[in-house]
């Protein structure tokens, strides 16, 4: 196909106005075809062959009728929810969260499967919960494979998505050392062989799904912080304040080294934040000096920070003095952030910045804003998420979704196979022909 301007094929053009409709339309509410000329930038005759396209495929429906000043009544244009489906799943430290989605992430179905015994990581059972729950969640929705994007998976650790043979995880915290995720998830069957498995790491899809559709909104710079057993974040430093915007990165910021020689972290390093300020951290200083009892040994963390926050809430002193200590480092770890990178707004969540948040927030702003510099300090707010306990999974969800974007709403078919050069298919031919 001949490139036009720029490199560009016909088709790549014809690709990039999709994309452009079915952005604006999926972002900016409904709209007429006379709106989304000017929104797009794309001409009249542009938004009308695509809107026909679009139509035609059953990504759009009509959304209603506005009077016009004087004119025709104008049709309204959306994204129908249910063309498409897309699976979220959130490997977190507790349990195993899949959630199934229209086109517009309203939830369809989900399903929770615990991991006992706490940080059990086994790679083998996870990848059965996973199988398991896609099954679960599409059964009980009474949907099929034929109209499913993608499935998205938020992991911890660091995501090798350019891996020969698929995604790999590299989990030094849980004990992964280079698992092929992506072929371990391919070989259960679960899904079709055209359907991909979207992976990446849990905190970057919190700061999607934070910035897409939560507090994170009308920022260009922000970090979100993922607050469970372990903590880690996600920079975003060049959003959109109109839609989606560039793509997060994961941040280790939970083995940033704050204490020298200091409490050992599960990575094995010395002093990382995450051994101050995780919850399995949490849970383990306050058992040391003589708190929990039987809410902390070797039962549920989410039980267990419960049971800790009722003792403070109580009155009881060392739960306090642990609830301070955290707050703390917390806010002590944000300043480097704050100080590194200037984000315009700092959001936490996962399950313990849930439940702990609405305690420790004021402490952590004041412990932010006493160890940063004074200038980027007053340039930014700390707040909590306000997707709740789903929003890994909706930012899972986001994977498929941005790449429904980025082809224009057409399903990506899997890779055909390579054809073997003519001289080899030649060769073993005339091999085949000697021996007969």
């Amino acid at each position: 196909m001949a490139a036009g301007r720029g490199g560009r094929t016909v088709r790549d053009l014809r690709t990039g106005n999709r994309s452009a409709v079915l952005r604006q339309l999926y972002f900016g509410a409904p709209m007429s075809r006379q709106e989304l000329g000017p929104a797009t930038g794309l001409s009249s005759g542009s938004v009308s062959n695509v809107v026909g396209e679009l139509v035609a495929d059953g990504l759009l429906e009509e959304a209603g009728i506005v009077d016009s000043d004087g004119g025709r009544p104008r049709t309204l244009l959306r994204v129908a929810p249910g063309s498409a489906h897309l699976i979220g799943v959130d490997v977190g430290e507790t349990r195993v969260r899949v959630e199934l989605f229209d086109l517009t992430l309203t939830e369809l179905a989900r399903t929770e499967l615990p991991l006992k015994p706490r940080g059990c990581y086994d790679v083998g059972p996870i990848v059965d919960h996973v199988r398991s729950g896609i099954a679960t969640v599409l059964e009980r929705a009474g949907v099929g494979t034929d109209r499913l994007l993608g499935v998205g998976i938020g992991v911890p650790g660091i995501v090798d998505r350019d891996a020969p043979g698929g995604t790999v995880v590299h989990g030094q915290t849980i004990g992964w050392d280079a698992v092929p995720l992506e072929a371990l998830l391919r070989a259960t069957g679960a899904v079709p062989p055209g359907v991909p498995y979207l992976i990446d790491n849990g905190a970057r899809t919190l700061g999607q799904a934070e910035m897409w559709f939560g507090a994170g909104r009308g920022a260009r710079d922000a970090v979100v912080v993922l607050f469970g057993s372990g903590i880690g974040a996600s920079l975003i430093t060049d959003g959109s304040p109109d839609g989606p915007g560039t793509e997060g990165a994961p941040l280790e910021w939970g083995h940033l080294t704050v204490q020298v020689r200091g409490r050992r972290c599960r990575c094995g390093a010395l002093g990382c934040l995450e051994a101050y300020t995780g919850a399995e951290s949490l849970l383990a200083r306050w058992a040391e000096r003589g708190g929990g009892g039987d809410a902390v040994a070797g039962g549920d963390e989410e039980d267990g920070v419960a049971a800790l926050l009722a003792a403070a809430g109580s009155g009881d002193a060392v739960a306090r003095e642990v609830l301070d200590e955290t707050a703390e480092y917390l806010g002590a770890g944000l300043s480097d952030v704050i100080n590194l990178f200037r984000p315009e707004r700092i959001l936490i969540g996962g399950w313990a910045g849930l439940m702990l948040g609405p305690h420790i927030l004021p402490a952590v702003r004041e412990h932010a804003t006493r160890y940063a510099l004074r200038h980027p300090a007053a340039g930014v707010t700390i707040d909590m998420g306000s997707l709740g306990p789903d929003a890994v999974t909706v930012g899972a969800a986001t994977l498929p979704l941005a790449a429904f974007f980025t082809t224009g709403g057409r399903r990506t078919p899997p890779e055909p196979a390579a054809e073997a050069p003519g001289w080899q298919t030649s060769l073993r031919t005339r091999g085949g022909s000697a021996r007969g």
